[in-house]
């Protein structure tokens, strides 16, 4: 199956502006068509799924060309734990993340149920900024 660059851009819920500029920089691989316009296929649709993977973790651009290069690269011993330790790294940040997350969630649960008791007239209406 192929994909125009609109399609692509909707399927992945980013922008056209996006994929062209990693086409560009060769994160992205494409195939053009006969009036040279971007045509993506299943393998992009592979290489887009990690890319937009690395993106979510938080890694830089930079990174994920990085990775991409060793992609590309025929395997070997030092590729294969090249790759590996991009991966061990944006997963222990997306593991930071995922803590943070639910800290967050855990303290926004704790100010529902804080103003849910209020609203019930379980708790005084406080003034007290330590309360909020």
């Amino acid at each position: 199956m192929s994909y125009t660059i609109k399609q692509f851009a909707k399927m992945f819920h980013t922008t056209e502006h996006t994929i062209r500029y990693y086409t560009d920089i060769n994160l992205l691989p494409c195939k053009r068509d006969a009036s040279n316009h971007r045509v993506f296929d299943e393998t992009s649709v592979n290489w887009m799924q990690g890319i937009s993977c690395l993106k979510k973790c938080g890694a830089s651009i930079k990174d994920i060309q990085e990775y991409c290069r060793l992609c590309r690269l025929e395997e070997s011993e030092e590729n294969l734990r090249a790759r590996y330790q991009i991966i061990l790294r944006q997963r222990e940040e997306v593991h930071k993340k995922a803590a943070e997350a639910k800290a967050t969630a855990a303290y926004m649960d704790f100010k529902v149920k804080h103003y849910e008791d209020i609203l019930a007239g379980l708790l005084p209406d406080d003034t007290n900024p330590e309360n909020w």
